[in-house]
């Protein structure tokens, strides 16, 4: 029976009541149930947890160290148990040099190509480069000097970036008769003293062949020097012009490639390999380091290899384009007496008026604000005493102009302040692109490294399929190219064919990159392995449903045990076996209400997921849509990232949503463009905002609210009640009361974060860390206060028989019926409860909650301020981690803000909320480059009707309307 199944026996981790469950091996599991029911519990901190302990357990103490160390679940047992991986969506890398291409490893397999198979080119003319001879060498180092008397080292690269002491190296060289090697930039004396190098970092070392000068007379000295350093160097030779003195030792402390593997100014690496005869380009035989952006080979020597810097963004410098220079369009400068001035004679001296709004000035009129004018400009000065004058000056531009603020800036909060107006942009030198020039010259089949790169994962794979080759290089290439077309057909299969290999990984939403790293999986073709997912369909469209599920079929086909915690309908009724947990959340769950096939999930009474698959329940279709003519939100002319010109109508008081398929453009038309714009103009934010034309409508608006599923707080201190405002008016109830007066005690007194009234034994924390050293730390209760966080006469105050620590210890349901009389308190969790959060704790630690909790808890706030029927919410896939219960909890709440006059914009997929809205925009009609439009737009039911929107082909069924197709 272990061999088949994985038997769980007496799971209590966090709300599991006792969970006894078997699971089949070598199928698809899906495990579903109610936001809170304890599905994450079950399969991440039972299963994934043990699975990873005892395979952590089976080391060496020694190998443990550097593991980190792992707790055992609370659980009796659990058997059938394999090796565990788990691909959640919380793990992805926020380093700006991890792109799509290196974490499938795809980009590994391209440098290997493009070193072996790629064809070199001069960045200048693209002309072919060829092998050097000696002679041309040598001519081109003459060419080096700029006076007679110029002098040059030549010598020979021996070690480039490796560790070691080199002893044997350093001997053999002075056996042939040479005196001096440059190590790490530091030319030395082979003689006398011996060279002790640190092993343990790595070293560049070149042989010093001959100091030679740079004249005719000297040729054929100088073509010696360069036959003796190419035949100790494979064809190599470097060479340090180093000027009329020769003084070698001044040279050798300008940074050199000893000292960082790139090359000086006056340094120059010459090969007999390749180089271009008619601009001098040379580069030594191709490696796989020379196409990578994270070693110094071949990295862009201005952003090494990120391809962007931190200078000053021109949208943060004028995040609002209607107001003009007199309104303070110039947000740096909106202030003080000197440079509103100067602003308004350099727009004048370009032949514009200060009054014009920044939109309507003519571009040449920006560019010379923005980056300065040619000439003099005359400045009419009013001091601020009212005296008159008048001088001229040069003008460097805007950008200049706050560059030398904050390089002469004397305190951090100047500094900070002008940071602001700084953001990472494109590299100048290499356009983003991440490598040297020479490097982005080498090609195949006319597209380089980096352009492979920019091309989406499917026309990625149509590229390399394409690809032929002839003699040596097709076996060179054939089972390199094999593996780059395995993995980017894993990337189109998981539905990201949008994507771009340089895409960063800090950019993609978590459930891209958690499908990438299942194509990364599938990849490494492992077989019995627990994989253990988390909502793999988040941000995916409907269409792209189907290739997810056959991705985990694969997955399941290789041997191994796919266990998914979802809510999609379709991946649970494609599902081998389906655990229901339930009945409701928090507290009220934590048991298994249903576990068998899908049909036997439908056919279980009391299983709320049962009830909407089989379709007892369902979310019903509004009877009519909203039409407020109240006027509209128009953003005209938006084309961040793949939007190509897209305009946008949002009508005020109308619940909106923005669908379209995976990579579509839905994103960058929100998020990076319609949310910071509407934050700067209404918030009086400074956010980077995409490109886009115009926006009209914004006066309409008082406030704008982004709910999105980020943490409410992050440490155990924050909590929902602090959250929501709750906290205060508990403490000011509980200092209010006859026994805290008495003793004096204010609202100060009752909180955990301050010293007076908490414990501080374990500083208000309820609880203290042991360190085991080899064994996992421990966190046992406060032995002072026993867990409570209070100290002793704190919790003697009480209020209707409670203290402040078992208030804490509430659920909000609870709470509700304990302070009914207070109407204040009342208020504020009658919200938390009507958002579907009645089980949850007043004091749960905020790192506890789900995103969808953190969402509601966001929603439950807003809530319970004062409407005033203006307000614009922003919700990004609200529906994450959201059971078909809490979508329809959520959608009462998303409508009862649009009933009180509010506008609710919202990116979705779940088909649930599209066809619950006044008005769909739907973007297309594919990702990526084929992306960018709109497709349709209007209510659900005329959306559903345009036979090019994909969505709307899913919605006819819904709708009733699929006999009109």
């Amino acid at each position: 029976m272990g061999q088949s199944e994985i038997v769980i026996k007496g799971a209590r981790e966090h709300n599991l009541k006792n969970v006894d469950l078997s699971i089949p091996r070598d199928k698809l599991v899906v495990i579903t149930g109610l936001s809170g029911s304890g599905k994450s519990s079950l399969a991440f901190d039972t299963m994934y947890a043990e699975g990873q302990r005892r395979y952590v357990e089976s080391l060496s103490s020694y190998a443990r160290m550097f593991l980190g160390q792992m707790s055992k679940p609370d659980l009796d047992s659990i058997d059938g148990l394999s090796p565990a991986v788990s691909i959640d969506q919380k793990t992805t890398s926020r380093n700006p040099r991890s792109t799509v291409g290196t974490t499938t490893e795809i980009y590994d397999y391209l440098r290997l190509l493009y070193a072996r198979v790629g064809v070199p080119h001069c960045p200048e003319c693209g002309r072919v480069i060829q092998k050097q001879t000696t002679d041309q060498v040598t001519d081109e180092i003459l060419k080096l000097a700029t006076d007679q008397a110029d002098k040059a080292i030549v010598m020979a690269p021996m070690v480039e970036g490796k560790k070691g002491e080199f002893t044997r190296l350093f001997a053999d060289l002075g056996r042939e008769g040479f005196a001096r090697v440059r190590i790490d930039g530091q030319i030395v004396r082979l003689t006398g003293e011996e060279i002790v190098l640190n092993k343990k970092i790595k070293h560049f070392i070149e042989v010093v062949v001959d100091r030679v000068s740079l004249k005719a007379s000297a040729t054929t000295r100088i073509a010696e020097a360069v036959e003796t350093a190419t035949s100790l160097a494979d064809g190599r030779v470097l060479v340090q012009v180093i000027g009329k003195s020769g003084d070698q030792d001044v040279a050798s402390k300008k940074t050199s490639s000893g000292a960082t593997g790139g090359l000086a100014e006056n340094e120059h690496m010459f090969s007999l390999a390749l180089a271009c005869p008619e601009h001098g380009h040379s580069i030594a035989e191709l490696q796989p380091r020379d196409f990578s952006f994270n070693a110094p080979y071949g990295a862009c020597p201005d952003c090494l290899g990120l391809g962007s810097r931190e200078e000053v963004d021109p949208a943060l410098v004028v995040p609002d384009w209607s107001l003009s220079l007199n309104e303070g369009a110039v947000a740096p400068f909106k202030t003080g007496n000197y440079y509103p001035q100067v602003l308004v004679a350099v727009a004048q001296h370009l032949g514009a008026d200060a009054d014009t709004a920044w939109e309507d000035m003519p571009e040449k009129v920006r560019d010379g604000l923005m980056n300065g004018v040619p000439g003099r400009v005359r400045v009419d000065y009013v001091t601020v005493d009212g005296r008159e004058t008048y001088w001229y000056i040069e003008w460097g531009g805007i950008i200049k102009a706050i560059e030398d603020k904050l390089k002469e800036a004397s305190s951090d909060r100047q500094r900070e302040k002008l940071e602001a107006y700084f953001a990472t942009i494109p590299c100048h030198t290499c356009k983003g692109r991440r490598l040297r020039p020479e490097i982005l010259a080498v090609t195949i089949e006319g597209k380089s490294i980096i352009d492979a790169c920019e091309m989406s994962a499917l026309d990625s794979l149509r590229f390399f399929q394409s690809l032929a080759f002839k003699g040596a290089d097709e076996k060179i290439a054939g089972p390199i190219v094999k593996e780059i077309v395995a993995r980017l057909k894993f990337l189109v299969d998981v539905g990201l064919d949008y994507l771009t290999l340089e895409r960063a990984t800090a950019t993609l939403s978590g459930g891209e990159a958690q499908r990438i790293r299942l194509a990364t999986q599938i990849g490494a073709g492992l077989t019995g392995v627990l994989y253990i997912l988390d909502e793999p369909s988040i941000g995916l469209h409907q269409r792209d449903n189907e290739r997810l599920i056959e991705t985990l079929r694969h997955l399941r086909d290789l041997g191994n045990t796919v266990v998914v915690v979802e809510h999609d309908e379709d991946t649970i009724r494609a599902a081998d076996f389906v655990v229901d947990m339930g009945p409701g959340a928090g507290e009220h769950g934590g048991e298994v209400i249903a576990a068998g096939t899908p049909q036997q999930v439908i056919d279980t009474v009391g299983s709320v997921t049962g009830d909407y698959l089989s379709g007892r329940k369902r979310i019903e279709v509004p009877s009519e849509r909203r039409s407020p003519n109240r006027g509209k939100l128009r953003l005209t002319g938006a084309s961040e990232n793949n939007l190509k010109d897209v305009s946008l109508d949002v009508e005020f008081g109308t619940l909106t949503v923005i669908t379209g398929v995976s990579g579509s453009g839905k994103s960058s038309l929100i998020t990076d463009t319609l949310a910071p714009l509407l934050a700067n103009r209404v918030n009086r934010a400074r956010r980077r905002t995409g490109a886009y034309r115009k926006i009209a409508g914004v006066d309409k608006i008082d406030k704008v609210i982004n709910i999105d599923q980020s943490p409410i707080g992050r440490t155990p201190r924050s909590n929902p009640a602090t959250y929501v405002g709750l906290w205060d008016d508990i403490r000011a109830l509980f200092a209010s009361t006859q026994e805290a007066k008495a003793r004096g005690y204010s609202p100060g007194r009752f909180s955990f974060n301050v010293k007076g009234g908490r414990c501080e034994a374990c500083k208000g924390d309820g609880q203290i860390k042991i360190e085991m050293h080899f064994l996992p730390d421990i966190y046992v209760p406060c032995e002072v206060c026993s867990g409570e966080r209070y100290n002793r006469e704190t919790l003697q105050v009480t209020y209707r028989g409670k203290n402040i620590s078992q208030v804490l210890d509430m659920t909000v349901d609870d709470a509700l019926g304990f302070f009914e009389n207070i109407p204040g308190i009342r208020r504020k969790l009658q919200t938390l409860h009507d958002v579907g959060l009645g089980y949850i704790r007043l004091g749960q630690p905020a790192t506890t909650l789900s995103g969808g909790e953190a969402q509601r808890v966001k929603l439950s706030s807003e809530l319970d301020k004062r409407q005033t029927g203006k307000t614009f919410y922003i919700l990004d896939e609200p529906t994450t981690g959201l059971h078909f219960e809490d979508v329809r909890q959520l959608l009462a709440v998303l409508q009862r803000l649009v009933d009180a006059g509010n506008t609710v914009l919202v990116i979705e997929h779940n088909l649930d909320v599209i066809k619950s809205a006044d008005r769909i925009v739907d973007l297309g009609p594919e990702g990526g480059f084929r992306g960018g439009t709109v497709v349709a737009a209007g209510t659900p039911e005329e959306v559903a009707r345009v036979a090019e929107s994909h969505t709307g082909r899913f919605l006819r069924p819904l709708l009733g309307i699929e006999s009109e197709r």
